[in-house]
């Protein structure tokens, strides 16, 4: 794991996992519907430069609800998502994403971890590699799990158009 960083492309609703410099692993997601941006309450993805700063959900099972970062028992079934359709599920993992540059992504109205943009996961029969987030980063419950599992806090995580 030495090395990891993430490079998500908004252009292309593809998160890539890249270790020691080369591309282990491309994974479709799901951004923002209304694009990409940094302003506090406009539902864009923000882009740059930023880090994993918390990690949540270890070991809790694939479909499994959060709610405020916390599990709720719950797992997310086709008959859940159902009952909720307008419901942000936030599903399995939660990796929580902080800015690292001050004006862009840091600080003030522009705060990403502020803002609580994650990487998470998303109910499976949902679409991913076409943008419907708001604001945050979904993937498939068995990606975003093993996403989890080869990287750690302080991973570089760059956002692009």
């Amino acid at each position: 794991m030495t090395g990891a960083a993430i490079l998500i492309r908004l252009s292309s609703q593809t998160l890539e996992l890249v270790e020691d410099g080369t591309t282990v692993a491309t994974y479709p997601v799901s951004t923002s519907a209304k694009g990409g941006g940094e302003r506090s309450g406009s539902e864009q993805t923000p882009r740059g430069r930023h880090c994993i700063k918390e990690m949540i959900g270890a070991d809790l099972p694939a479909g499994s609800v959060l709610v405020g970062r916390q599990p709720t028992g719950e797992t997310c079934s086709a008959d859940s998502y159902a009952a909720h359709p307008t419901r942000d599920w936030i599903l399995s993992r939660i990796m929580w994403l902080e800015g690292l540059e001050d004006g862009r992504n840091r600080g003030g109205d522009v705060d990403t971890f502020a803002r609580y943009i994650y990487i998470h996961g998303t109910p499976d029969d949902q679409p991913v590699g076409v943008p419907e987030s708001h604001g945050c980063i979904r993937m498939r419950n068995d990606d975003v799990i093993e996403l989890f599992d080869r990287v750690r806090i302080g991973t570089p995580v760059d956002i692009e158009e």
